[in-house]
């Protein structure tokens, strides 16, 4: 008997047209949990180190986390894993909603697709009814077009779909997969999908998920609520709007947006607005969002509401959350009018919203600077919200300068060339991050943000706070609650970081404190994308209810398996070390671990490089970023040691 998880994965085969049934290998699960990490276990057992992103060989996963479709709140999250286009690394993005827990309704923990159909199809999965339909007739059509066009085809108004758009299709670098309430954005997923011929894959599920100890899991769910509850009366002083309560930011609820508009880069990354918000801008675009916003909603089995459906005049209706209400906004150096606008059509297109303003404004830069010419824009209108239409619409076709742009900036940035490369400020591993560049280092933010291999800044934000209280009563009051930290050395820590002095950014918090900052966030975020728990309730927001004290809990009472702290701790350490093996593998070195030259207004390359080694040191891997055979070894990934060592990569 398998409990929380199936043991069965779909195995699809597009270019034979196969479909397989498969049972899982539960060692793996008792190695990696699920979600992310088995995942990331089938890329490295079956993907070819050398295999390009638009191989037939290249498999494109969609998984279900471990607790997804459980009771657990929150527990609903898709990875969806494949190697990226742009970054030719191993990229995993996460969505939302509902689709997961319905492909675990149905029967089935992953789908796991390889091969290249000739044809454009869909997959459809009904329980044990599992068919590759023709898709012809929704070429071209929209990522959530397609979606209501499949219900109505298939006369299943409860199908969950998840569908790519006119960018996947011609394989935009940065295509995404739209799934309703979320999208899987990162990394390039929708051109793979698209690439393989896929338009969609649709489920409908009606079994139900197994727990080992239901009273027992159901009496940790009950606290998790509780709590949930007590922090939605109790939001942390002293931060932010944004991060005073639990869920994914809480963009489409608040409307005080002073500290992204004054805190993050307009453009291509290029200027700050110090003085833009004012009381006038507030009321406006106070209006403008209540004028939109239809309702907050929320994804499956999650008492958050952390997105919206957005009915602007004149558009079909969508979903939008957390900070793409801005990106093109700011990109554009617009309103937020104009954002909800174009956020609708590049939803519908199928394209990530944090790449595509910033490739967009990269493009009229170049044309300002004289890199690009208005021939390479012809019949682009005058005005700034028409060029941005005008762009997003060749991007998605590959039209003319389209197709440059459509490979995101480092790639097209060295296209184009003629010094069109010093644009390209804002990439990491050849893919680009949000508009941010801070005034000064701060040694836990450029480790994460130079060392992480999802590529994306959520992956820095976690249970620490980012900056330091002003007053030592404000820190002695956050840590006197703060029953989430793994060890009391973390309250010190943040006592005694402070805003300015001996005892602030650059060198504070110190480096053995910054590296073990790190580790913990990382460590909470590689678990919920095992678990398949949203990072809103778990590794991104400051006292969360999940933490490393009650995972093991849920873990042991669902699977049945006994996990403590030490376990669940080594799982996501093995996690994240295979992670880096994989990317390893593919050639990433220490070389590519650095934010871009112009992050911070003065770089410290001595503290810098002492905070990379001891970083390095403490996960385990060597003067080049590559995980030590002894450290694969203790972490039961002897196969990962032996394959390593036989390339050369290692030596014995």
């Amino acid at each position: 008997m398998r409990y929380a998880e199936t043991g069965l994965n779909l195995e699809i085969d597009l270019s034979r047209g196969s479909i397989d049934r498969v049972e899982s290998d539960l060692e793996h699960t008792r190695l990696h949990l699920g979600g992310l990490g088995t995942s990331a276990r089938i890329l490295w057992d079956r993907v070819p180190a050398d295999t390009d992103a638009f191989s037939e060989d290249n498999l494109l996963i969609f998984a279900t986390g471990l607790l997804c479709g459980t009771a657990a709140p929150g527990s609903n999250r898709t990875i969806v894993s494949t190697f990226s286009p742009q970054t030719q690394l191993l990229a995993y993005s996460m969505m939302g909603g509902f689709w997961a827990p319905e492909l675990k309704h149905a029967g089935y923990d992953k789908v796991i697709i390889r091969g290249k159909s000739p044809e454009l199809v869909y997959l459809w999965i009904h329980n044990d009814q599992v068919e590759i339909r023709d898709a012809s007739h929704l070429r071209g059509k929209g990522a959530i077009e397609t979606a209501e066009c499949i219900r109505q085809e298939l006369d299943e108004p409860q199908a969950q779909i998840a569908a790519i758009g006119m960018a996947g299709e011609h394989r935009v670098f940065y295509a995404s997969i739209e799934q309703g309430r979320s999208s899987a954005s990162r990394g390039g997923m929708g051109a793979v999908m698209g690439d393989k011929g896929l338009k969609a894959i649709a489920v409908r599920g009606t079994r139900d998920v197994t727990i080992a100890r239901p009273a027992e899991f159901m009496e940790l769910c009950d606290e998790v609520l509780k709590y949930i509850a007590f922090r939605a009366e109790h939001p942390i002083p002293g931060v932010p709007a944004i991060l005073q309560g639990l869920g994914s930011p809480q963009e489409m609820a608040i409307h005080d947006e002073e500290w992204h508009t004054t805190s993050f880069m307009w453009g291509n990354a290029r200027t700050r607005r110090k003085d833009f918000w004012t009381r006038e801008i507030e009321e406006k675009w106070r209006h403008t969002q209540e004028s939109v916003r239809t309702r907050l909603i929320s994804c499956y089995n999650c008492p958050m509401k952390c997105g919206a459906t957005i009915s602007v005049p004149g558009q079909p209706t969508y979903m939008m959350k957390c900070y793409s209400k801005l990106t093109y906004t700011m990109a554009a150096y617009s309103d937020l009018e104009f954002g909800f606008r174009i956020a609708q059509r590049a939803t519908e297109y199928g394209v990530d919203g944090f790449s595509t303003p910033q490739v967009m404004a990269f493009a009229l830069e170049l044309l300002e600077a004289g890199i690009l010419t208005v021939a390479d824009f012809p019949g682009m209108p005058a005005d700034v919200a028409g060029r941005f239409f005008w762009l997003l619409d060749r991007i998605v076709r590959r039209e003319g300068i389209g197709d440059v742009l459509a490979d995101g900036v480092y790639w097209a940035a060295r296209r184009i060339g003629k010094g069109a490369e010093k644009f390209d400020h804002n990439t990491i591993k050849k893919h680009e991050q949000l508009p941010l560049k801070l005034g000064m280092l701060n040694p836990v933010y450029y480790l994460m943000y130079s060392t992480g291999e999802k590529i994306n800044i959520t992956q820095i934000e976690g249970q620490f706070p980012q900056a330091p209280f002003p007053t030592m009563a404000e820190r002695e009051a956050f840590v006197q609650d703060w029953f989430q930290v793994p060890h009391p050395k973390f309250k010190q820590y943040l006592l005694d970081w402070e805003p300015r002095g001996e005892q602030s950014n650059p060198l504070y918090p110190s480096i053995e404190a910054s590296c073990d900052i790190v580790d913990w966030q990382e460590k909470m975020h590689y678990i919920d994308d095992a678990l398949g728990i949203c990072a809103g309730l778990s590794s991104f927001p400051l006292k969360p209810p999940y933490h490393i004290h009650n995972f093991p809990k849920f873990v042991s009472a669902a699977t049945g398996f006994e996990f403590d702290e030490a376990q669940l701790w080594k799982a996501a350490t093995r996690n994240r070390t295979l992670l880096r093996a994989i990317n390893v593998r593919r050639g990433m070195r220490r070389a590519d671990d650095k934010p871009p030259e112009d992050h911070w207004k003065k770089r410290f390359p001595d503290l810098e490089k002492n905070l990379l080694d001891a970083y390095y040191k403490l996960k385990g891997w060597n003067s080049d970023g590559i995980p030590t055979a002894e450290s694969l070894r203790e972490l039961d990934l002897d196969c990962v040691a032996e394959d390593l060592e036989q390339r050369g990569i290692l030596h014995g």
